[in-house]
């Protein structure tokens, strides 16, 4: 298997952070992503090797590992083990890759035979690599259950989303990460939602928060609004001598509780009483005479 250099791939050096990598992908992502670059393999090739070397050096764990062992990263664990139970503790300890990693490569071809597995005879099974993957949502998207495609390694990935889903939450779908070699098991898929607020309504947990604007007519002597809600129109009586600042909950009117079917958090509407502009000069009378009653 041919050394990969993702520093390389990302255009960063060794000694770049966190920022600069996610910086990097994110800007090259969008260059040769497939939705923009239609039967185009090789816009396709360098996406999924641009997946594979963000999904290594975002992670600083595996990036440890890759800077110790290069190519053979994902085999790390099975190569201290096994060098430990040849007597080797020493041997090798704290290198690090040069740039084409093969000396480790050598020391695990000796010690798993060339694709033998240990002592011989027996195939080695390494499990796939773990992949990771985020999708961006807006409130309405989470407030329902639904159908959606997101394209990881180059490859096309139909999931339902639960509705609930919390802002950062990370949820894993089994088997669908790298390959497993010599008949291991595949990896998983680890994907994480990031859930922006409305512009009108904000999320807090399972409740939500909206503002109501309300004018000073029906502040004063009562009636009735008209308020657009994720659900859809909800009808909500307004009592005499409202208050500007003033709050009322809806109960069961919030955001669904995740994977528990009918279950839902509040909604909670803060009144913003308006002052009419632009008044007549009758009706400066009229608020002048109340001023006095």
């Amino acid at each position: 298997m041919p050394f990969v250099d993702y520093y390389q791939i990302l255009g960063v050096d060794k000694s770049a952070d966190e920022k600069a990598i996610k910086n990097a992908y994110r800007k090259l992502a969008r260059k040769f992503h497939p939705d923009l670059n239609p039967d185009d393999k090789e816009a396709e090739q360098k996406f999924k090797e641009l997946n594979e070397a963000n999904e290594v050096l975002s992670d600083p764990e595996k990036r440890k590992k890759y800077d110790q062992y290069g190519k053979d990263w994902q085999h790390s664990d099975e190569f201290e083990s096994a060098r430990r139970a040849r007597g080797n503790a020493n041997s090798y300890q704290g290198q690090q890759y040069s740039g084409g990693g093969d000396q480790f490569s050598d020391f695990f071809e000796s010690m798993f035979g060339s694709g033998s597995g240990f002592g011989g005879g027996r195939q080695a099974r390494f499990r796939g690599q773990d992949y990771q993957a985020e999708v961006n949502l807006n409130l309405q998207q989470a407030y329902e259950t639904h159908k959606q495609t997101l394209t990881v390694n180059g490859r096309n990935i139909r999931i339902t989303v639960p509705a609930g889903i919390e802002n950062g939450q990370t949820i894993k779908i089994p088997g669908h990460g790298g390959k497993g070699s010599n008949g291991g098991p595949d990896g998983d898929l680890y994907i994480t939602f990031q859930i922006r607020n409305d512009e009108k309504i904000r999320r807090t947990g399972n409740d939500l928060h909206i503002k109501a604007e309300l004018d000073l007519y029906t502040a004063v002597l009562g009636g009735e609004l008209i308020l657009d809600t994720l659900s859809g129109k909800v009808k909500l009586p307004v009592k005499p001598e409202t208050q500007n600042g003033s709050v009322v909950r809806l109960k069961g009117k919030g955001f669904p509780v995740y994977k528990k079917e009918g279950e839902f958090g509040d909604l909670y509407v803060t009144f913003d009483v308006k002052i009419p502009k632009n008044l007549t000069e009758r009706q400066k009378e009229l608020f002048l005479e109340l001023s006095k009653s």
